[in-house]
């Protein structure tokens, strides 16, 4: 006689169907990590390589990489993706009906980069430029909440990340190495209608994936509505101040990309870029990092003082309260849990994160005007040392980066990824003047020797050596990077914290690109480099900096047994 207890069989039927759903969102899975990396591969870095072949000035270049700010401040529309109903969409599901009206607007923001000649419409290309990367940053946003709402015991969140990391990883490729061999058989238009139609492909995936139902509405983030919190009024007046800033800061870098890119008039000479940044770079700096870290502290004041705080709990609910609260929690409540935690030191947290990366990410846009117009490497060979042999070494860097934080610990690791940064630019100031130091060192340990043994020339061995270092380099910068940044969110906002402090590592090199761009015309790319490499050591001083307040940091006391 059966127990009462004893679990009932589930017929083969249903494990079979439990299978096929399994398989199913795996390849949806894959699908859509090809969908995030196909677009960030052909707008960040693959697009440049056009505009440099056309003869587009480094300074127009550097702000066009502008666009890709949509990438750092995806954070800022998300409460939008999360909670808007998409008219006519929305029945397809929450999220597909936001994935499907992104993959539709990069099928015709790619199609009208490959009708539009950026020689002679700039301003129309970049356009076109900015619609897809706004579309590609809110599919992200979307496809991030498919893969934690889908994720159930079967295929968990952590396979389904993996299984998107390979899906990203082989889109890079193709929007890479593979588009720059395409460019060098056919023309750049039919190249990007060509990933376009891969975007209609995806698309059809899109289109049969599952999807999860639309949770109840009610309160969101509940713990803001309990009694001793700051009260609906503070949160909105704290909301509109950090609004205000943000607003500024993003309108102003549109306002002069459309003046920049606009089409040229003789009686009107562009605007200079690096005026522009060195009158308001700092400014929007400030508004998008000085004025959120003022308005935290003066809500931890309020708050910590009961000033204009609740008295009684107020659950109540309404559309316009619940977006208000996903903005606070998106841009007050995370810099105001880091500097209740850290009180000063957030500072110097703040510092090191706008400035670690600043050395290489300042100078990546132009990467393949370097190769392609200053070097006059063949697409091929930038294809293959860049987005092949280039990605293998990124992945030997970062594990090495994750051996050396586990041998040598977090700080140590941390400071060993700002330093080779700083060397990599030397390194690339050493090719753009000939190599003789490349040939020098590669030669003396043997490295020239065994490139020549797999059939490279001298000149292509020098790029290897290059790139090898370079990405070696910032591979253990990255894994370092990434660890720190994981190890200082809060368990309690560990994903709009990390989504907003990662925003900010790219805000100064972003905003640096442009200058940079109006200095490689000028000075040329080896003085350039240089100058990067200096900016280095900004970050090597906060990095010091942060060692000394961790070391000063009670240690956890060892629990008795």
């Amino acid at each position: 006689m059966t127990s009462p207890t004893a679990p009932v069989p589930r017929p083969k039927g249903w494990r079979l169907l439990r299978l096929a759903l399994q398989k199913r969102k795996s390849a949806t899975m894959l699908g859509f990590g090809f969908a995030s990396g196909l677009p960030y591969a052909l707008l960040i870095g693959t697009l440049n390589a056009w505009l440099g072949e056309v003869g587009v000035k480094l300074a127009t270049i550097g702000v066009l990489s502008w666009i890709g700010l949509s990438y750092s401040f995806k954070f800022l529309w998300s409460p939008l993706v999360d909670r808007f109903r998409l008219p006519g969409l929305d029945r397809l599901g929450r999220r597909k009906s936001w994935i499907l009206l992104c993959q539709g607007l990069l099928v015709a923001g790619f199609f009208g980069l490959a009708v539009t000649d950026p020689a002679h419409a700039i301003g129309v290309f970049a356009l076109f430029a900015f619609m897809a990367a706004l579309a590609s940053a809110t599919q992200d946003v979307a496809i991030d909440a498919w893969r934690i709402d889908v994720a159930d015991e079967e295929t968990p969140v952590e396979l389904l990340s993996s299984i998107y990391q390979f899906g990203y990883r082989i889109a890079s490729i193709v929007g890479g190495a593979l588009a720059l061999l395409m460019a060098g058989r056919m023309s750049w238009s039919l190249v990007y209608m060509f990933m376009a139609g891969l975007i209609v492909l995806i698309a059809f995936v899109t289109f049969r994936a599952p999807d999860t139902p639309r949770p109840e509405q009610g309160l969101l983030h509940a713990a803001l509505a309990q009694r001793g919190e700051l009260s609906p009024r503070t949160r909105a007046v704290a909301l509109l101040f950090v609004g205000v800033s943000w607003a500024w800061a993003i309108g102003t870098i549109i306002h002069f990309m459309v003046g920049m890119l606009a089409p040229s008039d003789p009686q009107r000479p562009l605007p200079s870029v690096g005026d522009f940044t060195r009158l308001f770079g700092p400014w929007i700096v400030f508004a998008t990092v000085a004025v959120p870290l003022i308005v935290a502290a003066a809500t931890n004041w309020l708050k910590a003082r009961q000033i204009w705080t609740l008295t009684v709990s107020d659950p109540r609910v309404s559309p316009v309260r619940t977006a208000g609260n996903h903005l606070y929690v998106a841009l007050v409540s995370p810099l105001a849990e880091l500097s209740a935690r850290l009180g000063w030191g957030v500072l110097i947290v703040i510092g090191m994160i706008l400035t670690y990366t600043l050395c290489y990410n300042i100078w990546g846009s132009f990467a393949f005007p370097f190769y392609l117009e200053f070097l006059k490497y063949s697409k091929e060979e930038v294809a293959f040392a860049s987005k092949v042999f280039g990605i293998f070494m990124t992945i030997f860097g970062i594990s090495l980066g994750g051996y050396l934080f586990a041998r040598l610990g977090r700080m140590p690791t941390i400071l060993i990824g700002a330093i080779l940064p700083i060397l990599g630019n030397f390194v690339y100031a050493d090719l753009a003047e000939g190599s003789p130091g490349i040939d020098a060192v590669g030669g003396a340990i043997g490295l020239k020797a065994l490139f020549a043994l797999f059939g490279f020339d001298e000149r292509m061995v020098r790029l290897l050596l290059a790139i090898s270092f370079e990405n070696i380099s910032t591979g253990i910068a990255g894994a370092a990077f990434v660890a720190y940044m994981s190890g200082i969110v809060s368990k309690s906002y560990t994903a709009v914290q990390y989504a907003l402090l990662s925003s900010l590592t790219f805000l100064v090199g972003s905003l640096g690109r442009g200058i940079a761009g109006e200095a490689f015309d000028t000075y040329g790319y080896a003085v350039v480099f240089r100058w990067t490499a200096a900016a280095g050591l900004v970050a090597v001083f906060f990095v010091l900096l942060e060692w000394a307040r961790v070391s000063r940091e009670p240690k956890p006391e060892p629990v008795e047994t």
